[in-house]
């Protein structure tokens, strides 16, 4: 399929893996067992075991019919918000855990934004009684403070990042150090769509049962699995690319991918990487990123931390570049106001990241006959003091 990864981990010319001498070993290793352990039949059933009865999967498919009333369309949200751990996040750390533990690994690092994928890993090492240290941006610390508690709680070290913005980035850069300096016991659990390859393509993998349950519940709801136009969020992308994997192929179906515009795109306080951004490497990936005129990376900006990352991964670089993808923006105010929406015509409160996924509804046509699926990549628990913040100011 020309949407996926081929045997060097390039989606079209984005992806490989571009990495330190002293990481080569830690890649190589992932890269030789990744696919025979998750295709295995014990993998496989372990895994489809704890997605069930732990997860809570499947997700529902949810018609909101008053958000459909007021667009005029056939909306239908995909419900991440009610996994267990609350985002789309626990899918993957579900699967990178079994496999750290098949490949003899003692110890997990991960890095977060949001939180949601730290809260992810704390909890599959507590189920699993593995260490856990999850590095984290000084700013994210202070503005995700419920899900710092609830990784200290599951027996997670939180780390600060105290360089450069001391956002996702930078918690990324202190994870990749820490797996140079400890090779032979650690697993690198990262949490999207980025980072050298095998990492883009066995994250999407593990995303993709959004994709799948999504076309079962179509097909059961409505008749066809094939929905006119799908919605999601894009910071680095692993919930997008969930929601776009079965998919990529069926070219009658609009995959609609929204950056954070942050303040405004011509601000400089933004994370709309595929509108500002150029061709780059950012942790050990070829994609798109935002950088300065001399390579040097430039920090990002949103409301929401989850898509605080100055790039995207290389498959949405590839549909973005291929015209795949149409990628839109929303700035935080957009975002802010998508959320109250939700909240107010279907009683669900958004995760700001989801919010921005939303605010696209008011920025695409939508005809009286079409079918459209937003996926809801996590709940807004985390996200209360900002809003109420925001919304009350």
């Amino acid at each position: 399929m020309k949407y996926q990864a081929n045997k060097d981990g390039f989606y079209g010319e984005f992806g490989g893996a571009f990495i330190p001498e002293m990481l080569y070993h830690n890649v190589a290793e992932l890269k030789e067992n990744y696919l025979t352990i998750i295709n295995s039949e014990s993998f496989q059933t372990e895994f489809k075991d704890l997605l069930k009865n732990y997860v809570g999967r499947p997700t529902p498919l949810y018609h909101a019919k008053r958000l459909s009333e007021k667009y005029n369309a056939t909306i239908y949200l995909k419900r991440e918000d009610l996994n267990h751990t609350g985002a789309h996040k626990i899918n993957n750390t579900i699967g990178q855990i079994l496999l750290a533990k098949r490949m003899g690994k003692k110890r997990i690092i991960a890095e977060t934004g949001a939180g949601q994928h730290g809260v992810a890993t704390a909890t599959v090492c507590a189920l699993m009684d593995l260490e856990c240290l999850v590095y984290m941006g000084e700013i994210d610390i202070a503005r995700q403070a419920p899900n710092v508690a609830r990784m200290k709680m599951l027996g997670a070290e939180v780390r600060p990042a105290l360089s450069g913005s001391r956002t996702l980035k930078d918690a990324t850069n202190e994870a990749i150090r820490d797996w140079i300096s400890n090779p032979v016991d650690t697993y690198y659990l990262i949490g999207s769509v980025v980072g050298p390859h095998p990492y883009p393509d066995m994250v999407a993998r593990f995303q993709a049962i959004i994709s799948k349950e999504m076309k079962q519940q179509l097909k059961a709801q409505t008749g066809n699995e094939y929905p006119d136009k799908i919605i999601a969020c894009v910071g680095g992308g692993s919930n997008a690319a969930g929601a776009f994997y079965h998919y990529l192929d069926a070219e009658n179906v609009a995959l609609i991918a929204v950056e954070a515009d942050g303040l405004g795109v011509d601000t400089g306080e933004t994370a709309a990487t595929t509108q500002v951004g150029s061709e780059g490497i950012i942790h050990g990936s070829k994609t798109l990123l935002m950088q300065n005129n001399e390579g040097q990376i430039t920090e990002p900006y949103s409301i929401s931390a989850g898509l605080d990352y100055p790039g995207v991964g290389p498959l949405h670089a590839h549909l973005f570049k291929s015209g795949r993808g149409t990628f839109l923006g929303a700035t935080d105010n957009e975002a802010l106001a998508a959320a109250q929406e939700l909240t107010r015509l279907e009683g669900i409160i958004p995760a700001l990241e989801s919010a921005h996924a939303l605010a696209a509804l008011k920025k695409i046509t939508l005809q009286a006959n079409e079918t459209v699926v937003v996926n809801l990549s996590g709940r807004g628990d985390k996200d209360m003091e900002t809003y109420m913040h925001k919304l009350n100011s």
